[in-house]
């Protein structure tokens, strides 16, 4: 009997050799809005048409998981869209290919793997902010925060959501940057203070804005491109920059490791840097890679990179388990169901 399963295994791996015999499939983790990635994937293949994309999405602390738990047999060729801090975490397991993708000489240095070829590439960044609902604050008569430790007043208790750090991108760079801010003491000296105004932690860095600008809560940290989108669409919200500063992360992308795949992953990253994609990731992030491409955003603060933390992207990868065990210790009772 024919085993089709293996010569569809082996006509596809063919193909990726040939690149003309039939469509090179690549198996792209990513943590990339969903709503995003047809596009993404559209626009790719006008240019490639020979190579199919197959996403597999989830939140950041899932893929993360995810890629680790398959180290030793990895299921996925390309990374697209994933934290910085977790691509350093897979360069320090040897888990990256190292890989200069055509034209990263034009990228912005601070968005490149300091390796030589780089291990990984970055595309946009996002920045923490506060979404602050005016209508319901007002019935509520909450004050309006203008730093991270205005939050700990007990006048919110109940009245603040997160993202919970070990399934949000987001939620990380928040518990991240606090201890850089604050120190280690001071940083969990400040969470558990926070926790006790904290009504619940989401598995989504971008639905506590959402929240909030529905109305549901009345305080949402979340990201500021976020809560600049939301506002645009008429949401009563402002978007508070905390006077001690914000943290960020970059969104990065990067080939396994011994993919089977090799040619088509990197045509896949070559494209993922070029201006036609930066572009697009413009329309869902207002700092991105490429020099002189980002457009002004409606409602987005102005002079936000002002308050961007020097932040040490080291110290949270190398730091990352413990951070996120401590933080599940102490908090994780009050996160959402998965």
């Amino acid at each position: 009997m024919t085993n089709w399963k293996n010569l569809l295994s082996v006509s596809v791996l063919a193909a990726g050799i040939s690149g003309t015999a039939m469509a090179t499939e690549l198996t792209v983790y990513t943590a990339v809005e969903a709503e995003d990635l047809a596009r993404y994937a559209e626009t790719f293949n006008k240019d490639h048409p020979d190579i199919t994309i197959n996403w597999v999405r989830d939140s950041t602390g899932v893929v993360t998981a995810k890629l680790l738990a398959e180290k030793n047999n990895p299921q996925a060729d390309v990374i697209w869209g994933l934290a910085a801090t977790s691509l350093l975490l897979f360069k320090a397991e040897g888990m990256l290919e190292p890989y200069a993708p055509k034209g990263v000489e034009l990228l912005d240095k601070k968005f490149v793997d300091k390796s030589n070829p780089p291990q990984w590439v970055g595309m946009d960044a996002y920045v923490a902010a506060i979404c602050f609902n005016t209508v319901e604050a007002a019935k509520l008569n909450l004050p309006a925060p203008t730093s991270w430790k205005d939050l700990l007043d007990p006048v919110y208790s109940g009245y603040l959501i997160m993202p919970n750090p070990a399934s949000s991108g987001t939620g990380f760079l928040d518990v991240s940057s606090w201890l850089q801010l604050f120190g280690e003491e001071g940083g969990w000296k400040f969470m558990d203070a926070l926790h006790n105004n904290i009504a619940r932690y989401t598995h989504s860095g971008s639905a506590p804005c959402k929240l909030a600008a529905a109305g549901e809560i009345p305080i949402g940290i979340s990201f500021a491109f976020r809560g600049a989108k939301s506002k645009a669409a008429g949401a009563p919200i402002d978007i508070i920059v905390p006077s001690e500063g914000v943290g960020w992360e970059m969104e990065a992308s990067a080939i396994v490791a011994g993919t089977d795949n090799l040619e088509a992953a990197k045509t896949l990253l070559d494209w993922s840097i070029t201006k036609t994609a930066n572009e697009m990731y413009n329309t869902g992030y207002a700092v991105v890679a490429y020099p002189g491409v980002a457009k002004a955003v409606e409602f987005f603060p102005p002079n936000l990179s002002d308050a961007m933390i020097d932040n040490d992207f080291e110290f949270a990868a190398n730091n990352r388990t413990a951070i996120l065990e401590e933080w599940s210790r102490r908090y994780d009772g009050k996160s959402d169901p998965k």
